[in-house]
């Protein structure tokens, strides 16, 4: 994966401009502490999002454990950071988490990973419930089904941001690196792909792994940010909530995880108001949304910096000829 770039030089002098926006925002007060729960929830989402996009979307496996490898960092991080309250210790409670979690992942991707459909997506799901169980028998380490608190709060919406953006582009880089390439070939056409000589197993773990390891990343900053966690945070209804937001993004589009993370997020902040009907109306929204747009959002298509270069040359060539 090639990191520098005129794409990527792109895409983070883009990443840098929404950060100062931002910044101007929170300090002027338009931003208000209510809110920057919000953005950082989105932030969050979008990390989950991503990682998903790049098992389902991408590698063509439909994993439903994404919460419990988000449970796995989240512990991890709030248990190393309790113990070295300041930012090494979060450091180091992430790159715990990641590790673990890939470890895991790995053990779990390889015999799983055979299965296909809805055989994986059962299995993924008894997974993270695994998970998610051993967490609440684990009563000396996690403080059982009480969980954790106390966990210091370091994960400001900042370096939220910044993990949000470290983790698009590695996704993004890696969708077009030449394991990428044969991961998207394998969704396309396993057969085919292993016909070719491509070792499918192999790609499909390491995407697993990849979208796993982002998962830490998300719970980790979830724990520190919110500074308590239980299971219950972690349940199948996480799982499909991170669902969602790929689906109604567009599957296998990364542009459409970002932009559905956001859409839902304000969505949510609207709905507030109306109590306990919020729940319906967002899913009588989203059932709606997906009548019309059965794709998602972008479907499988993704914003560009050389798209939209291309798009203002055009339209100032289109001036100029129209000048003449």
């Amino acid at each position: 994966m090639k990191l520098v770039n005129k794409t990527n030089i792109g895409w983070l002098i883009l990443a840098i401009a929404t950060f100062l926006i931002l910044q101007l925002a929170v300090s002027t007060g338009l931003i208000s502490a209510y809110y920057e729960i919000t953005l950082v929830t989105i932030l969050i989402n979008v990390i989950l999002a991503v990682g998903l996009n790049l098992i389902i979307g991408f590698s063509g496996q439909f994993s439903l454990g994404h919460a419990g490898f988000m449970a796995i960092g989240a512990y991890t991080a709030g248990i190393i950071s309790k113990y070295f309250p300041h930012y090494g210790g979060l450091f180091l409670g992430i790159i715990g988490g990641i590790i673990l979690t890939s470890i895991v992942a790995l053990i779990v991707g390889v015999p799983t990973l055979r299965l296909k459909g809805d055989y994986l997506a059962i299995a993924t799901l008894g997974v993270a419930e695994i998970i998610r169980i051993t967490i609440v028998n684990m009563q000396n380490v996690t403080n059982g089904a009480a969980g954790l608190s106390g966990i210091p709060y370091l994960a400001k919406w900042p370096l939220v941001y910044v993990f949000a953006v470290l983790t698009v582009l590695i996704v993004v880089n890696y969708t077009r690196s030449s394991p990428g390439r044969a991961t998207i070939a394998i969704r396309e056409d396993e057969i085919a792909a292993e016909s070719m000589g491509i070792n499918t197993t192999k790609y499909k773990t390491i995407a697993f792994v990849l979208g796993a390891a982002t998962a830490a990343v998300g719970g980790a900053l979830h724990a520190s940010y919110f500074s308590v966690i239980r299971p219950g945070d972690f349940t199948f209804n996480k799982s499909i909530d991170i669902l969602i937001i790929v689906v109604f993004g567009g599957i296998g589009s990364v542009t459409g995880s970002i932009i559905a993370a956001i859409v839902l997020g304000i969505l949510n902040v609207f709905l507030q108001p109306f109590g306990s009907l919020r729940m319906i109306i967002y899913a009588l929204a989203l059932i709606v949304i997906m009548i019309f747009k059965p794709s998602g959002l972008l479907g499988n298509k993704e914003f560009t910096i050389s798209g939209l270069l291309h798009l203002f040359g055009r339209k100032s060539t289109i001036k100029e000829e129209g000048k003449k």
